[in-house]
């Protein structure tokens, strides 16, 4: 309730916000935070690293993911020949020549939408080839 002024001619409500209540609030809540601060956990997130092959595999299958989502297969740095989605798997198996121990590499452009990497990904792993992976560029680009 608001405080009452009595000066002289009348009787007049006070019409000013009383701010030690809302200081002693403030205080409170930051004293809260404060303390509460220092005991949440920050999430750690484990990001892996690109490392050295210590020799280069004698074959490699790379799929070429192009920037108009069509896919391309070169085997040991030949000419790249173009394969639909549907056949890629049944193309990659035929290349390893019953050799799961071939990596496939799969490249593509940084402005290739990731769906379609995750994609191709996806459908060879689910054929059951073992050595899937992600060709990266080395140092700064």
């Amino acid at each position: 309730m608001p405080g009452v002024v009595n000066r002289g001619r009348g009787r007049r409500s006070m019409n000013e916000i009383n701010m030690v209540p809302f200081i002693d609030v403030m205080l409170v809540l930051l004293i809260i935070f404060m303390v509460t601060a220092p005991l949440i956990t920050t999430g750690v997130v484990d990001l892996p690293t690109v490392g050295k092959s210590a020799q280069r595999p004698g074959s490699v299958i790379e799929v070429i993911v192009g920037t108009d989502e069509k896919l391309r297969l070169r085997v040991d740095q030949q000419e790249p020949v173009g394969v639909a989605l549907p056949q890629l798997a049944a193309r990659v198996r035929d290349q390893q020549r019953g050799d799961a121990n071939v990596p496939v590499v799969i490249s593509a452009d940084k402005s290739v939408r990731y769906d379609n990497v995750v994609r191709v990904m996806d459908t060879l792993q689910r054929a059951g080839v073992k050595r899937v992976g992600l060709s990266v560029r080395q140092g700064s680009s």
